[in-house]
This record gives structure tokens, C-alpha cells and sequence, in this order.
């Protein structure tokens, strides 16, 4: 069968397709259009995409070969799956590979935020280093402070299971219970808004739907402490990024650390120019290990789709229920 790849992937993931399968990945390294998509879908059996690619109802209508769709990401908000549905085409992600991955990103962007790494890095190259000064890059002391968690799924447990050594008081804000979070950290489950304004550091973890667009606006920023640092590395839109300029120009928080951004790639002229804020270009699971393995699973999941079988990580399975 044959198989369009909207970005060139880790060659483990190609190299699965190429054993039973014609495969043709967009050449350029950039975003494609939706309409160079709809190109190079057509007589195609099985669409493997990216989380930027955007897969609407005109797109996954376009070819009527198509199988399957298999989204090289853990978010698949870019994907019209109730059209994919309608249409019967199975729809899937890689779940669970990239947890520790992102985890550990978010960690870095706060180490990085509450000790000034960058701006240190950049002060130091500059040759404004002139010794040890007492008053000299202050930051924030990580252990023993109040950790709030937005979002206590996969990722969000993760990363919160990983401030075991420093010995912080873990609170989470979620639907639903997380007996580990308690059980190893002691964590306490709170509402949104105790979880604002008691955290010293916020860390999102929750995918982009219409309740969490905009979840952080201004009038939360307002309500954090001063010395709150907030990461973000689920998805752009869950925080107003002009309000976030605000609140980082005016010091109502002490910083934050940034992967994903509100309309990206743009990203906000002001946000570029401050100091307080970490930026990084979505690549929290930007590790050789992890991209492999998730080359590795949206090929399993691609192949399973071509060959009429439910998919490993099918996000949609009851286009399988409608065909028995």
C-alpha cells in the first residue's frame, strides 16, 4: 500500500513502513500546507502526520483510499477525528514514549528559570563577568518549596514524581484522583484556584480542548505569587501569551519556561526580548532515543491501520466497532 509522510522521521520509523509498503515523505523541511497535503495524499492508503500538520475534514475527504492516519505525537488536536470517523479512517498517536521525555524538559525549564541559567550563560559570554559578587544573579531556591501540578495525567505524574529529592510539597489540580501522586509524594489534590495561588512553581500538563484555551489569563497571573515560576510545555493556547508579556514585564510572577507557544511558530516580538522568560523551540521530546521510538510506534500503528486491524494507540476505535 502506499503511504504519505508529511515530514521526513527518524529513519527506524521509515525503514518499518519501506519493508511492505511504498512510501513518499514530503521533501522540504518545513510545515506543508494543508493543500501540499492533500497532494501528496492523493492515491495514498495511509496518511503518517505531524502535530503541525493541519488534518481537517477536507483533507481526510480528499483521498477516498485512505485508511488510516497516524499522528507522529501524543496530541492529535490537529486532527478532525470526528471526520475521520465519519469517514471510517482509523486515527492514532504515540502515547506514553515521550512521558519522561517532556517531563524532564519541564524540569529543565525550571531549573533554568529560578537560577537564571541562561541569562548567566549569556552574561558570562558577553565577558561581564568580573568575579564572585554577593548580589550577583539571584535566582530561587528549587527544594522545599510548594509544587503545583496542572494536570495530573501521564506526563504530569511524571513530572512531579521527579521532585521526590527535593523534598517539595506537591499539590495537583485535576478531574480525577492520582492515588501515587499521594501515596509516594504526599500530594494533595486542590482546586484551580487554591493551586494558583499557593504554588511557588506551576508546571501545565493538560491537552489543548475548549476548556483549557486561555486556562491562564490574566486574571490568574494575578492571583500566583510573586515568586511563581510557571512552565509550560503541554500545549501554547492554554495560556493568553499577551498576558503572560504582561504579567513577566510588570513582575507579578517571578518567571516562566516555555516549549510550546499560543500561535506558533510565531511567537510574540515582546516574549523574545525578556529576560525572565525561557524559551525553547517545542522540542521537549527532543531526544535521539525518544523521536526513535515514537518513529517506531506511529509505523506500528500506520501498519496495523493499513492491514484492517485496530491500531496499538487507536484514538478512535469505534470506527472498528462500526465495521463488525
Amino acid at each position: 500500500m502506499k503511504i504519505f509522510v508529511t515530514r521526513k522521521i527518524p529513519q527506524a520509523g521509515l525503514d518499518l513502513l519501506r519493508e511492505k509498503h511504498e512510501i513518499e515523505v514530503f521533501p522540504h523541511d518545513r510545515i506543508p500546507t494543508k493543500q501540499e497535503i492533500i497532494n501528496g495524499l492523493r492515491g495514498k492508503d495511509g496518511l503518517l502526520c505531524l502535530l503541525t500538520d493541519p488534518i481537517d475534514k477536507e483533507v481526510i475527504y480528499s483521498e477516498p483510499k485512505l485508511k488510516t492516519i497516524a499522528s507522529y505525537a501524543v496530541g492529535y488536536n490537529n486532527i478532525d477525528v470526528k471526520a475521520a470517523t465519519e469517514r471510517g479512517v482509523s486515527v492514532s498517536n504515540t502515547p506514553d514514549v515521550l512521558t519522561d521525555t517532556t517531563a524532564e524538559m519541564a524540569w529543565a525549564l525550571l531549573f533554568s528559570v529560578a537560577r537564571r541559567i541562561v541569562e548567566g550563560d549569556t552574561f558570562t559570554r558577553e565577558g561581564k563577568f568580573k568575579g564572585w559578587a554577593p548580589m550577583l544573579m539571584l535566582g530561587q531556591d528549587v527544594s522545599n518549596k510548594t509544587l503545583g501540578i496542572i494536570g495530573a495525567g501521564r506526563i504530569g505524574a511524571a513530572f512531579a514524581l521527579k521532585s521526590k529529592g527535593f523534598n517539595m510539597n506537591v499539590l495537583y489540580a485535576d478531574e480525577k484522583q492520582n492515588e501515587i501522586l499521594e501515596r509516594e509524594l504526599g500530594a494533595k489534590k486542590v482546586s484551580f484556584d487554591e493551586l494558583i495561588k499557593k504554588s511557588d512553581y506551576i508546571s501545565i500538563h493538560v491537552p489543548l480542548t475548549p476548556s483549557t484555551k486561555h486556562l491562564i489569563g490574566e486574571k490568574e497571573l494575578q492571583a500566583m505569587k510573586k515568586n511563581t515560576i510557571l512552565i509550560n510545555t503541554s500545549r501554547g493556547p492554554v495560556i493568553n501569551e499577551k498576558s503572560l508579556i504582561k504579567a513577566l514585564k510588570e513582575k507579578w510572577i517571578f518567571g516562566a519556561g516555555l516549549d510550546v507557544y499560543e500561535n506558533e511558530p510565531k511567537i510574540e516580538k515582546e516574549l523574545l526580548k525578556l529576560d525572565n522568560a525561557v524559551l525553547q523551540p517545542h522540542s521537549a521530546s527532543a531526544t535521539t532515543e525518544t523521536r526513535t521510538k515514537m518513529a517506531i510506534m506511529a509505523a506500528e500503528n500506520m501498519i496495523a491501520g493499513l492491514n484492517g486491524k485496530i491500531p496499538p494507540n487507536c484514538v478512535n476505535i469505534e470506527v472498528f466497532n462500526k465495521k463488525l
